[in-house]
């Protein structure tokens, strides 16, 4: 698997963003465990966790203030993320928003089947298991659908998917509820998620961007928006 191209602190910065954008583990102002801890929990050397926290701070996604420890920022605190979080809360047009998924999944599930860690795939697998399991149980899976969205983007290891995160959430939360109008759309949905993490288990990249472009191109029909 392609993973294997990435440092061990690339793939170790991967996993604590995986804990503080997906896991919501951590939530801005939050301290990190300290170094042994974390080092210990993500089973890599202390040299290499604080070469990966460097790059995590390189992100933007941490701080580390001197005396007191590692502390998460916002993901909006990137340079290059300010514009793209406040993207996530302007009133975009339901058509606008799904050609923005439709741009970028499919290929951040493209790259995610080549690229993903083990336990990249394993998060994603529990993420579309406890999707099915909130729906059974009549509950709302938004969070959760977010959380799945998520850790594909994470796992393309690609960091502009990361920042593009609060768009593609924001697209998410509009959308899911028609989706939820009926059983047999549902249905269709979790379908669907079932056949992007078999394709992503696999490393079928392009299986999993087609399934992918599929599940956007059910919401394009569920909202009655024609693709031009």
């Amino acid at each position: 698997m392609a993973a294997t191209t990435f440092s061990l602190s690339e793939q170790a910065a991967n996993r604590i963003m995986d804990m503080i954008l997906v896991q919501k583990r951590f939530q801005a102002g939050d301290k990190l465990p300290n170094e042994l801890e974390l080092a210990q929990e993500l089973q890599i050397s202390r040299v290499t966790l604080r070469e990966a926290i460097r790059i995590l701070c390189t992100r933007g996604f941490v701080e580390i203030q001197r005396g007191r420890g590692t502390f998460v920022t916002s993901s909006g605190a990137l340079p290059s993320g300010e514009t793209l979080s406040r993207l996530g809360n302007m009133a975009i047009s339901r058509r606008d928003q799904l050609e923005v998924r439709l741009m970028f999944e499919p290929t951040a599930a493209y790259y995610a089947a080549k690229r993903a860690a083990p336990e990249e795939l394993q998060s994603i697998r529990e993420l579309a298991t406890k999707i099915e399991d909130v729906v059974a149980a009549g509950q709302s899976r938004d969070e959760h659908e977010q959380n799945f969205h998520n850790a594909i983007a994470l796992a393309s290891h690609n960091e502009f998917m990361t920042v593009l995160t609060p768009v593609i959430n924001k697209a998410l939360a509009d959308t899911i509820s028609e989706f939820d109008r009926g059983t047999d759309l549902v249905y269709h949905s979790l379908q669907d998620h079932r056949q992007i993490v078999r394709f992503l288990e696999q490393g079928n990249a392009e299986g999993a961007r087609s399934a992918m472009h599929l599940h956007i191109v059910r919401a394009f029909d569920i909202n009655g928006i024609q693709i031009d």
